[in-house]
């Protein structure tokens, strides 16, 4: 029996090859492998004396040889395949431990250049692996160093390898090389700033098995992006509470996405995916009481997220109220002892909460497809910002006016979001029709709306929604304008003294 063995991870793998040894495999290895196993003590044969041809082109070409691929691929079952390699003096190989150059490693460091990224692309692994898989009826193959131990006891036990051990890493092996394969045609697309390819390949890497889905009943399972940003959820670290569920995810990623949108503090509180209430301030106490004050039933059991390192006052606050998660940039240390306390909660930290993945795609699953889409990075381009009513708004009318946009923006559509100095007071979300949604963020409001500017995701079809801002106090409107019906708006909103601004941009969220 013989083993090839070539990896640029060298964990466990003298004690795999000593292990093969002691079982009467024969070794061969290349490179810096083939030193580190000889070096240890195992007696290695060279791959150029099965080969009978020199490594060359500074190693590009070593194994790439039917002397290697022969002895891979050869089915054993079959005479005339048998009878081939005899009469052309190449042996058996029948297991293969191979991974991978470290190009996910490579591209990773800061300042990687385009040439050093090519140069450690692998070739003659993924053919090897891929040789050995196809043929793993025959031919254990090995990617994974944390599958040694596995191999090493069924040769021991059974002195072979059981058909289920071989396909599983057969199946492994291809999973591994698909997964490279599309890291490598990603990295090089996104290099050159080309758009999405015709067949898309997307690789992730588990980071963790939930325990349900959005219902127990459903099984789900958390992947990370490999080339994902500093700021991306699932680079946060968890300080404190339960393991994370479907939800929580879910939820913590829409909190997170609606915070990045205000420089100044901020606190979103989330609920089902929706903002429930959003709260600016010079400083983080005072942010979070809006928040909370712009809806206290709903914040119940949610998601709260912040901008700003948490502190001893807003934690005494924020522990007066079951919450499901705090994320953060921080937490200073009487913060922490504060809400570590509440054995339920978890807090989770992430010092790049504010940064933004311009390059970040947004995907949606479809039966039998997948739609995909560039992020809604953008709120407004100010060249369109254009106030189309007899009466301008004031100044604090036009930030509140932005502040609205900026949180109507992340609520389900259709959807409608009443505010005043820096505070949401009523929001509608996800309705079937505006008049619908504005109906829900007057009713819910928390306080009175007398004074309250208007935010709409998408053009208003009709001027019904005029009259009933009006009713409740709303004295100016913020939306992206478009309807062929705008003029009507427009003149009910002068009748009534409501200043209204057309952004040019809808921001529809389904």
């Amino acid at each position: 029996m013989r083993a090839l063995i070539s990896v640029s991870d060298k964990t466990g793998v003298i004690d795999f090859a000593k292990d093969l040894e002691a079982l009467g495999v024969t070794i061969i290895s290349t490179g810096g492998t083939a030193k580190a196993i000889a070096d240890s003590g195992v007696k290695v044969v060279g791959i150029s004396d099965v080969t009978g041809f020199p490594e060359c082109l500074d190693g590009r070409v070593k194994t790439l040889h039917p002397a290697v691929h022969g002895g891979i691929l050869a089915m054993r079952e079959k005479p005339e395949h048998m009878q081939q390699i005899k009469d052309l003096g190449i042996e058996t190989i029948d297991i293969v431990a191979i991974n991978l150059y470290p190009f996910k490693q490579t591209i990773l460091k800061p300042g990687v250049t385009l040439p050093e990224a090519i140069e450690n692309i692998d070739i003659g692994g993924p053919t090897m692996l891929r040789s050995a898989a196809k043929n793993h009826k025959d031919v254990v193959v090995v990617c994974d160093p944390a599958d040694y131990a596995a191999v090493i006891d069924e040769l021991k036990k059974n002195g072979t390898v059981s058909y289920e051990t071989k396909y599983r890493l057969a199946l492994k092996v291809f999973q591994h090389t698909a997964a490279y394969d599309a890291l490598i045609s990603d990295y090089l697309r996104t290099q050159a700033g080309y758009d999405l390819p015709d067949n898309l390949t997307l690789t992730y890497e588990k980071a963790q098995d939930l325990r349900y889905g959005e219902n127990p009943h459903q099984k789900a399972w958390y992947y990370k992006e490999i080339r994902s940003a500093a700021g991306d959820l699932v680079n946060a670290k968890q300080l404190h509470g339960k393991e994370l569920s479907f939800n929580n995810i879910n939820d913590t990623n829409a909190a997170i996405e609606a915070l990045r949108e205000f420089d100044e503090p901020a606190v979103v509180a989330v609920k089902h995916a929706n903002p429930c209430g959003i709260g600016i301030a010079v400083n983080l106490f005072d942010a979070y009481k809006k928040a909370y004050d712009a809806d206290p039933v709903s914040i119940f059991g949610g998601i709260v997220a912040t901008n700003q390192k948490v502190d001893a006052k807003t934690a005494e606050e924020l522990a007066k109220i079951f919450l499901e998660i705090i994320i953060a940039p921080s937490f200073d240390a009487d913060a922490f002892e504060i809400l570590s306390q509440k054995k339920n909660i978890r807090l989770m930290e992430l010092p790049e909460i504010s940064k933004k993945n311009p390059a970040a795609l947004d995907m949606k699953k479809t039966a039998g497809g997948l739609l995909v889409q560039e992020k809604d990075n953008a709120l407004f381009d100010e060249a369109d910002l254009k106030v189309v009513t007899k009466k301008a708004p004031t100044d604090e009318e036009m930030k509140d006016m932005i502040f609205g946009m900026k949180a109507v923006k992340h609520i389900k559509s259709n959807g409608i979001v009443l505010a005043r100095n820096g505070k949401t007071i009523g929001m509608g979300p996800g309705q079937v029709n505006r008049v619908g949604a504005l109906e829900i963020a007057i009713r819910q409001a928390c306080e009175p709306t007398q004074g309250t500017v208007l935010a709409s995701d998408a053009f208003f079809p009709f001027d019904d929604c005029v009259t009933m801002a009006a009713e409740a106090g709303v004295t100016a409107i913020i939306q992206p304008g478009g309807s062929v019906r705008d003029e009507d708006s427009i003149k009910k909103c002068d009748e009534l003294g409501i200043a209204m601004v057309f952004t040019g941009m809808r921001h529809f969220r389904h």
